[in-house]
């Protein structure tokens, strides 16, 4: 027998465990959503509520009352914790999935329904995921209300929940083909009767005829009221908001011209049907639709596969260290500290800490990066990647909304809901369009009226409705940022930032920070030069020896050196030990049978205790220079560098080819500075530049007319990046500055940063080719329908086709270009 949620009521799927406890019995939830409202409505001591509305479960509908009783309940502070996010200045923020949405222009009238509405500061709808990002003001308005609002727009919004968001889709799919293959049955049943009149119309006798005429029309019935629901809806969700969609001119050319049909079949007027038309246009608006459908949900199916990462159910340690055993928990139920297993092949559930276990994780899905990360005890595990070789024991740091995978996927939604400035142009003339086309189509009517007969004019009026309807314009930019947005994060790289893509196609010049950004920002030792008689395995071996007990940066270096050359000497013991800061460090060794002072440092530090100055000339280098001497004499130089990170390089010759001026500013000292714009062939740098100094660096360029973008990761670079055209935060940049930019750089292959600005401009040229072609394409129809070139079947074929033209150049963006070097 099939169980039914406790809460909501629908069916809960058979490999669902999520039970709650009312009065001492468990009932099943068909999701985490629904055993947490569910679970926070009994704790709220109101579980009467399940008990009032038991007797009707059998409805179909619920009074108004009783929907704004259900509303009210997702205002309960118990509830929304589940979901709802409050930032700093009080403002609420949630995403909900919606209902309803059948075309672009349902995005239209949702955000300007939202918009309007007092309190409700921002509303990002994603046409491709149906996913609505709203910020609101607790105190002007309730979130029931703006899911009231919403209801009343026409169309549905609750909390999402990605297992039913899933649920959702497939039984939208569902139902849609179920239209499209009645529409296609009831086409090909009226064609069979409207044959015989296109080939022997005047030879068939009255009494044939009519019977053909009323086969066609019982076979038009199942296209006419059951398969075309979806734009009389659309068509009456219009009126009500007083506005013109997509589905007007759709449903009043399918009412005309099956009323026409009907008033023809009644009057025995003998001039044509019509219902083949209906079923014909009915099938082949459906069919685009579907196959548009399909396409968008592929565009924009990158924020959809980084929901589902994260598992509905995972293993807890609750006794753990005491003892292993693991028991099934579902994942909305953890919470920070927490312990879980993860065993080979399951997705880690929560940003964590490993405590025991040591394995390999595939990174791949968040970072693009290919190769597996190796994870040790202490090391950082996140959400949404996989464990591959071993068993890892974690501990929770980061849950639901807090973990890196869901700021992601805000970042995503944010993206995907941007508008370039052509979209919302794009938007308002559709709007227009369709309201000029209606007046326009008046004329059109009574001037073939008088001309050849309304059966002439009413096929002319439906062809030039139904062909014109832009819908091509309307879909030209969402999908084409959809498939853009998910093919850069598939790479490791989220778009965030308003109109981003659009401004990084403008870009003229790039901005690098150094430390960190073009750099590893850890010191290396690059060479050692011998002033002594040491040699340098000897050299490494003693001043690891004398760095052993420090953590600075520069002995690090020393002693990552010292292992590399092998300079490990027996039973070197320090002694005397004596930290001189910002000077070096000096102590009794024993070398070779000798017991003497050693010292580590600056030159002159190094010189005091040898007694004597450097035996050559100072060393030329652009970097730092540690020595090594005795109470003898100087024995070896140390040359360190911040290491230039791999990628590098490349991205620099890239960005050269494609025509961009480099600029380097970095709080760094002159000669270091210098040193790395001549090795990497920068065009211009600043050193020692103080904050302030490169945020008036990036705006003398944008007074000269020059698109910058700022590439940085530090706290100090978040004035610049947000003064920029468009910034760019590294992977582990300071959180100041990953909020602020723009873009993020999940890996540290910078090499995708050119490919991104490729992508970026073929994102604009994608979408200008889409504008140019709908538009064309309504210039060269509308004439061919006003003279009657174009019959109604023609006219929605035309119809369908420009838009999965548009779909289907936007698709060409999912296509990764080879990469740019």
């Amino acid at each position: 027998m099939k169980k039914t949620c406790f809460h909501c009521g629908l069916d809960v799927p058979d490999n669902v465990s999520l039970p709650v406890v009312y009065e001492g019995e468990s009932h099943d939830t068909c999701c985490a959503g629904c055993q947490a409202v569910a679970q926070s409505i009994i704790d709220a001591g109101l579980g009467n509520y399940y008990k009032q509305r038991t007797a009707d479960a059998e409805r179909a509908a619920l009074p108004p009352q009783e929907i704004l009783d259900r509303l009210k309940l997702y205002d309960m502070p118990e509830v929304q914790a589940g979901f709802v996010e409050t930032a700093a200045d009080g403002a609420r923020e949630a995403v909900l999935m919606l209902g309803g949405i059948t075309c672009a222009a349902c995005v239209w009238l949702i955000e300007q329904q939202l918009l309007r509405t007092e309190g409700v500061l921002r509303a990002d709808l994603n046409y491709s995921t149906r996913r609505v990002r709203i910020v609101w003001d607790n105190d002007k308005v309730s979130l029931s209300d703006i899911l009231l609002l919403i209801q009343k727009t026409g169309y549905t919004a609750v909390p999402y929940d990605a297992h039913k968001m899933e649920e959702q889709m497939q039984a939208e799919r569902k139902q849609a083909l179920i239209r499209l293959a009645v529409a296609g049955l009831s086409m090909m049943q009226t064609m069979m009767f409207a044959v015989p009149t296109y080939l022997y119309g005047n030879e068939i006798e009255p009494l044939y005829l009519g019977v053909l005429h009323w086969g066609a029309f019982l076979m038009v019935l199942p296209a006419m009221f059951y398969s075309a629901v979806p734009f009389y809806k659309g068509f009456w969700r219009d009126l009500k908001n007083r506005r013109m969609g997509m589905d007007t001119p759709v449903a009043i050319a399918i009412s005309l011209t099956f009323l026409a049909g009907v008033y023809g079949l009644i009057s025995n007027a003998g001039q044509g049907m019509y219902f083949e038309s209906v079923a014909m246009f009915v099938f082949f608006l459906l069919g685009g639709r579907y196959m548009e459908q399909i396409a968008r949900r592929k565009a924009g199916d990158a924020a959809e596969r980084l929901v589902k990462l994260v598992p509905a159910f995972c293993h807890t340690l609750p006794n753990y260290p005491e003892n292993d055993t693991a028991e099934e928990a579902a994942v909305v139920q953890l919470k920070t500290g927490d312990v879980v297993a993860v065993y080979p092949g399951e997705v880690i559930p929560v940003d964590g800490t490993v405590l025991a276990g040591e394995s390999e994780v595939n990174e791949a899905m968040l970072t693009g990066e290919s190769l597996p990360v190796l994870k040790q005890q202490n090391a950082k595990v996140t959400a949404g990647t996989l464990n591959t070789l071993s068993p890892l024991v974690v501990r929770t740091d980061q849950v639901g909304g807090d973990t890196r995978l869901s700021h992601i996927v805000k970042l995503l939604d944010r993206a995907l809901a941007q508008k370039p400035r052509l979209a919302e142009m794009a938007d308002k003339y559709a709007s227009a369009f369709v309201s000029g086309l209606l007046i326009a189509a008046v004329p059109v009517f009574i001037g073939w009226t008088i001309y050849a007969g309304p059966f002439q004019a009413l096929w002319i009026t439906v062809s030039l409705l139904v062909i014109t309807c832009p819908c091509a314009l309307s879909l030209a930019t969402p999908t084409a940022l959809a498939a853009s947005t998910g093919m850069l994060a598939s790479d490791g790289i989220l778009v965030s930032g308003s109109r981003s893509l659009e401004t990084l196609s403008q870009i003229d010049d790039v901005v690098f920070d150094k430390t960190g950004t073009l750099t590893k920002g850890t010191l290396a030792v690059t060479r050692a030069i011998a002033l002594g008689r040491l040699k340098t395995e000897e050299a490494a071996a003693i001043a690891k020896a004398l760095e052993s007990q420090s953590e600075h940066p520069i002995a690090k270096a020393i002693i990552r050196y010292a292992d590399q050359v092998g300079g490990n000497l027996t039973a070197l013991q320090a002694g005397q030990r004596v930290n001189h800061v910002g000077k070096g460090v000096s102590a009794s060794l024993t070398v070779n049978g000798e017991t003497q002072i050693w010292a580590l440092g600056t030159a002159d530090f190094v010189a005091g205790i040898a007694g004597v100055p450097l035996p050559t000339e100072h060393i030329e280098h652009s970097g730092s220079i540690v020595y090594l001497g005795n109470e003898q004499s100087f024995q070896t130089a140390f040359l360190l560098e911040d290491e230039i990170k791999e990628s590098v390089a490349d991205m620099i010759a890239a960005l050269k080819k494609q025509g961009m001026r480099l600029h380097l500013l970095s709080g760094d000292r002159e000669a270091a500075v210098a040193g790395l714009a001549a090795s990497l062939g920068l065009d211009t740098y600043r050193a020692e530049a103080l904050p302030e100094d490169k945020l008036a660096y990036v705006e003398t360029l944008q007074r000269q007319q020059r698109k910058v973008l700022m590439v940085g990761d530090g706290i100090n670079d978040a004035p610049v990046l947000a003064q920029a055209d468009v910034s760019v935060a590294v992977a582990g940049g300071a959180d100041v500055a990953r909020e602020g930019a723009d873009v993020i750089l999940l890996n540290d292959d910078m090499r995708v940063l050119p490919n991104t600005i490729n992508q970026a401009r073929r994102t604009r040229l994608i979408i200008r080719q889409n504008l140019i072609w709908a538009s064309v394409y309504n210039l060269i129809v509308i004439p061919l329908a006003v003279f009657g070139y174009v019959t109604p079947w023609i006219a929605a074929l035309g119809m369908s086709l420009s838009s999965l033209l548009v779909v289907a150049n936007a698709l060409r963006l999912l296509k990764k270009k080879p990469s740019v070097n």
